[in-house]
């Protein structure tokens, strides 16, 4: 496979998108509309003909080869962990750029990516971007960032398959991805990214949460911030909520001028912190200002780091016998996934890499994966993750 060219011979950069659903659909008609932007391929693991219908007319192929021959940006959105560690290695070891909406890889192999010298980065649009996005603008004005907070309207860690069908249904989703919203799990994983990504920390597993009736009540949050001297990656449930992230942070310029009235209305109900919000994010129409970011060469937005600290762990919801298959672990009936710091669950299992994998022992309700408690899939992602992990211990033993 050849390399990209130092720039578009049309003026056009030739972008490969590697998945075919909402995302994939949604971004190709906005790239439609740009004038440096063209889909070139779109990577699918259906039969060409049932994603036609959604994509410009020669665009659609089953070969990863393929799509990386005719890219120079690689974005991957296929939401799949296993599928997108092939893609990502391979589109990065043949030299193009790598943009991913894909919050799963992220956590689970973005850090070998960055250690292996890939042009990588997550992008805008969604909560991790967002509070990247964020980070950089309210840094750049004075404010020192203690807690990166994501929101979520409702939240039931263990919702019913009843439920998760009709809602499913309702919203013209999957029963998968609509589970993984509402237990949780999706959101636990947007939060170990951005505690990787912007150097916070997670301050006990499955993170503090709770519900709020005011966004300028979330002392509590700063206070944890405080306890573990470095900011909280965290969320908080707040139904009335915009779709939007916020981040909680001090300003010592700010305590200098306290008769400045704006101050005083966005400052916590404790006087802790100030509460700088984003009240929106628009997931496909924002890719864009990712692939102009990468392509002026600016820095990575946000990626999983090259020291993580956090991972998502797998926590059973019920029981499960010794011999089960988990058909699905992310956004199943069986498990849930719940941000944890890696320092004392060094053999916990990502719940990114549990499709597929058979128990071998009994697994009570509330525990967390370890190893020895599954036989897991042997995958590219699996060594990746596992690499991570050596790297985590040699840098511990390093500084012990």
């Amino acid at each position: 496979m050849t390399a990209p060219a130092d720039g578009p011979a049309d003026g056009r950069w030739r972008v490969g998108i590697s998945g075919s659903g909402f995302v994939a659909r949604s971004v190709a008609a906005v790239l439609a509309r740009t004038p440096d932007f063209a889909v070139a391929a779109v990577l699918t693991r259906r039969p060409v003909a049932l994603s036609a219908p959604h994509f410009p007319d020669g665009v659609l192929t089953n070969s990863r080869d393929a799509l990386i021959e005719r890219a120079d940006i690689v974005f991957e959105c296929s939401g799949d962990t296993t599928h997108a560690a092939e893609v990502l290695c391979a589109a990065g070891a043949a030299g193009r750029h790598l943009v991913t909406l894909n919050a799963e890889a992220q956590v689970t192999v973005g850090t070998e990516l960055v250690h292996r010298g890939f042009s990588v980065t997550e992008a805008h649009g969604d909560q991790p971007g967002a509070l990247a996005e964020l980070d950089e603008e309210v840094r750049a004005i004075g404010f020192e960032p203690v807690a990166y907070v994501n929101f979520k309207g409702f939240h039931d860690p263990d919702p019913s398959p009843e439920s998760m069908r009709h809602w499913s249904q309702k919203q013209a989703s999957t029963v998968r991805s609509v589970t993984s919203y509402t237990d949780g799990g999706k959101l636990q994983i947007e939060q170990v990214l951005v505690a990787n990504g912007l150097n916070a920390a997670i301050a006990r597993q499955g993170m503090i949460g709770g519900a709020v009736d005011d966004l300028l009540d979330l002392d509590h949050l700063a206070l944890a911030a405080e306890r573990l001297g470095r900011p909280v990656s965290d969320y908080i449930v707040h139904p009335k909520g915009p779709k939007g992230v916020l981040i909680l942070a001090t300003c010592e310029i700010a305590e200098l001028t306290p008769d400045y009235s704006v101050f005083a209305k966005v400052r916590t109900r404790g006087g802790r912190a100030y509460m700088l919000l984003k009240p929106h994010y628009f997931v496909h129409l924002e890719v864009p200002k990712t692939l102009r970011r990468v392509v002026a060469g600016r820095p990575p937005l946000i990626t999983n780091g090259r020291a993580p600290t956090a991972l998502i762990a797998a926590v059973a919801k019920r029981a499960i016998p010794a011999g089960a298959r988990i058909e699905t672990a992310l956004g199943g009936f069986e498990l849930r996934g719940e941000a944890a710091a890696i320092a004392g669950h060094e053999d916990a299992v990502p719940i990114t890499l549990l499709d597929g994998a058979r128990t071998r022992r009994a697994v009570e309700p509330g525990a967390t994966i370890r190893e020895a408690d599954v036989e897991v899939p042997e995958t590219l992602a699996r060594a990746l993750w596992r690499r991570t992990v050596a790297r985590v211990a040699e840098a511990g033993r390093a500084t012990a």
